[in-house]
């Protein structure tokens, strides 16, 4: 996957999130999980943004961190959207299991950074 394929899945999760936000009923426990949420999902499509605009690889990474800790906590969102059955799971389950992939798929992508960045420091000492 290019970064900017990653960068369109992330921010259609940040959108779709926005929609399922939108969706929710006018509780106070569901505007204060919705704000959470609409928080991390666009903070995560905006990091990785970020991530890939950056002057250096320890920058890319510095943001790459940011974008994979407000992925994960828009999962944890989503998950108490459903556990507390706010909105019903069948409308939840495809953006669950994208925040899942897209977990998965910037930890790989920090793992990655972080190896080929001991590489280098290695061939410099």
């Amino acid at each position: 996957m290019t970064p900017q394929e990653l960068r369109e899945r992330l921010k259609s999760f940040a959108y779709r999130s926005v929609r399922v936000c939108e969706s929710m009923p006018n509780t106070v426990t569901s505007q204060i999980i919705s704000k959470q949420l609409l928080r991390s999902a666009l903070s995560s499509a905006a990091n990785y943004r970020a991530a890939t605009r950056a002057q250096s690889k320890k920058q890319f990474l510095s943001k790459l961190n940011i974008a994979l800790e407000e992925i994960d906590e828009s999962s944890f969102w989503l998950d108490a959207i459903k556990d507390l059955e706010i909105i019903h799971v069948d409308k939840l389950s495809l953006l669950l299991e994208e925040s899942v992939e897209l977990t998965k798929i910037l930890s790989a992508t920090k793992n990655t950074t972080v190896k080929n960045l001991k590489a280098e420091f290695a061939k410099q000492s």
